[in-house]
């Protein structure tokens, strides 16, 4: 490569030599100064010119490769959040006595935005067990797979413990502890109750008179209680009578009114749907009639379907009914 200042010396070197042989030319020395001195800046015009492009080639190569470098990591597309597989746990306890458990079953690529079903078993509010929902629970995980479920037990009552308001408190018990464990979980907030006899009094009432947050946004009763003041239930009838009795000797209509949910529904209760039997010797058909009248009364959405052949345990045909007239309900409403 050459060297530019010996460039230019050379350069004026050879002039010079070249002006002091041709003496049959006159140049003064004023214009070989001139002539040197042009000659000094052009070289050094195109000198720094040449500068200036190699600096430039410089600029542009490093701002590609730092934009190419940028692009790359910018167009790289995101790790992958893991998805999360299917988890289960059982016997969850949310309180201090052996019946306060729960199973939870959570899907496969859950969200925050996955809905939750919480399943009440009967009993008369003395007897019963969580298992007697598993039926229905393995429903739910075949043909709801995107909504979480939870299958309660809670405090039976006997001759020290009232039903109420013990029971409704472990249903809030359940919901506190679900909220408090939603990161844990990846679930929302928003839930659905799914009962069955007395399971499905208690999820009615809850939803229509403990439900202070609006996080309901289903309830669906098999063949449930609803109203305690209902003239079916005040006479005297020694299955009725029992029913009525596990409440305590306080059998005044106001506390009657209290513990029903056709008497504590609002216009802001959830979507209901509502399964009876006809010849249901425990759950008079006017529980499930009187249910669905007052509802619509108040615009709120329901199903009522009643099986006229049917006690307090259904068929097979009528659970299959029912069964796809529920997973509708909770398709629209819940999941």
């Amino acid at each position: 490569m050459i060297n530019p200042p010996f460039f230019k010396t050379s350069i004026t070197f050879l002039i010079s030599f070249g002006l002091g042989f041709s003496s049959y030319i006159f140049i003064n020395s004023a214009i070989i100064s001139y002539l040197t001195i042009t000659l000094h800046k052009v070289i050094n015009y195109f000198f720094m010119k040449i500068i200036k492009h190699v600096f430039l080639v410089l600029f542009i190569s490093i701002n590609f490769f730092s934009c190419s470098e940028d692009e790359s990591t910018n167009t790289n597309p995101p790790q992958e959040q893991v998805a999360l597989e299917f988890r289960q746990e059982l016997n969850v306890s949310y309180g201090t006595d052996n019946d306060q458990v729960f199973d939870i079953y959570l899907p496969a690529n859950r969200t925050l935005q996955t809905k939750v079903m919480i399943l009440i078993h009967g009993g008369g509010w003395t007897s019963g067990d969580k298992t007697d929902m598993n039926d229905l629970k393995e429903l739910m995980r075949q043909d709801l797979p995107n909504i979480a479920i939870v299958n309660m037990n809670y405090r039976l009552a006997d001759e020290n413990n009232s039903p109420y308001p013990m029971q409704i408190n472990d249903i809030t018990s359940v919901i506190e502890f679900l909220n408090n464990n939603q990161s844990e979980y990846v679930i929302s907030d928003d839930i659905g109750f799914l009962g069955g006899s007395a399971g499905a009094h208690l999820a009615m009432l809850w939803c229509y008179a403990f439900d202070t947050n609006n996080n309901s946004k289903m309830v669906a009763s098999i063949v449930g209680p609803t109203n305690f003041t209902d003239p079916a239930y005040l006479t005297s009838n020694p299955v009725l009578d029992e029913i009525l009795e596990t409440y305590g000797i306080d059998t005044s209509i106001p506390f009657l009114e209290e513990i029903s949910p056709y008497h504590q529904v609002t216009s802001a209760a959830p979507p209901t749907i509502l399964f009876y039997g006809g010849q249901d010797p425990l759950i008079p058909t006017s529980q499930g009639v009187d249910m669905e009248s007052k509802l619509t009364t108040l615009n709120v959405i329901n199903e009522f379907t009643l099986y006229e052949n049917s006690g307090h345990d259904f068929g097979i045909i009528e659970l299959v009914d029912a069964w796809n007239k529920l997973k509708t309900f909770t398709q629209t409403h819940l999941e």
